[in-house]
């Protein structure tokens, strides 16, 4: 028994001496912050955080986390650093998130947010108290770290994101007390070689949402298999690689906005392109609605694309001298072109 009861001496001695307490002073007169960090020496560590009232030493919100991260300055724990999105970002903020005129807390929860980064609970000031938000909580939970404060516009921003090709940014601000999107933009860069944006904004009734699919060749030049510019009204046809050696054709806009591509899904096997090299080459496609036949007459110098539609053929010839790359595929070979 004595045995044991020096073991459980030392564990508790040894759990002690891990153990540190920083104080953060920087918040205000009326009140200051101490975090306990189990295992100070690691990077994430079990432990809370307390605001404590400075006139009565009493504990005014305790917070208890498996996995905070306080990052130091000069041995010290300080509040109100906020690098947005992925830089450091204090364990502790005093600042005015409803636009109220009252400074509100945010503390931090645990690495709940995006990509195991900091998560917060936020605490809004009225009449002396800290009250939690749970929609400004949200806020600070469903996206990457800490929102951001416009206090000039009195708007609030977030991010998040899904690996390297998807993001999202948005606007609240606040009535009624209550964090409110008024824009939602998403940037999805994942189905390239074409760049979706899809914005959603407040119109005072409701959320209208507005999506744009675009292609630029300067920044895709091996993408282009064979483009032109259509004669009668400056669009531009463009036959892509998607990187994965299938095909895809794109009607863009003159400002690179993508009005009609096919196949809708690259993967689906049934999404096909017909190849034919004679007379002059030809590659044809089509959906419920139309067919499409892309054409090269090497002999003629002439390219263009016929469009069947309602009984109705329309044949747009290409300008002269925009004709880039070619319908030949003598020497590459693409999984949804059969002929040849």
């Amino acid at each position: 028994m004595k045995r044991l009861a020096l073991i459980l001496a030392a564990l508790a001695a040894s759990v002690a001496h891990a153990q540190e307490t920083y104080t953060i002073t920087n918040l205000s007169e009326a009140f200051y912050a101490k975090i306990t960090l189990e295992q100070p020496s690691e990077v994430f560590s079990k432990g809370n955080i307390t605001i404590i009232d400075t006139k009565t030493d009493k504990a005014l919100i305790k917070i208890e986390s498996d996995d905070l991260a306080l990052s130091l300055h000069d041995g010290k724990a300080l509040a109100n650093i906020k690098e947005l999105p992925y830089g450091e970002q204090s364990v502790v903020m005093y600042e005015d998130f409803n636009f109220d005129g009252n400074k509100d807390l945010a503390i931090e929860d645990g690495q709940n947010s995006c990509y195991h980064g900091p998560s917060f609970q936020i605490y809004l000031a009225d009449k002396g108290r800290f009250t939690l938000s749970r929609a400004f909580t949200r806020l600070a939970q469903e996206y990457c770290g800490m929102f951001d404060v416009d206090a000039e516009n009195k708007q609030l921003h977030t991010m998040t994101k899904s690996g390297c090709c998807w993001h999202q940014y948005s606007i609240f601000t606040v009535k009624d007390n209550q964090p409110q999107a008024i824009s939602i933009v998403e940037d999805d860069a994942s189905t390239p070689p074409f760049f979706i944006s899809t914005e959603a904004k407040w119109d005072g009734k409701k959320m209208v949402k507005t999506t744009t699919k675009s292609f630029d060749a300067l920044d895709n030049p091996d993408a282009v298999v064979f483009s032109f510019q259509v004669a009668k009204n400056a669009k531009q046809v463009v036959l892509l690689n998607n990187g994965n050696d299938k095909l895809i054709y794109a009607l863009l806009t003159k400002d690179g906005t993508v009005e009609f591509s096919y196949p809708a899904n690259p993967d689906d096997p049934k999404a096909k392109f017909t190849l034919n090299n004679s007379p002059r080459r030809t590659l044809t496609f089509g959906n419920k609605t139309a067919t499409y036949s892309l054409y090269e007459d090497p002999a003629n110098h002439s390219v263009g694309i016929t469009i069947q539609v309602d009984g109705k053929t329309y044949d747009w010839q290409g300008a002269d001298n925009t004709q880039h790359g070619s319908l030949d595929f003598s020497q590459t070979a693409y999984s949804n072109v059969t002929g040849g």
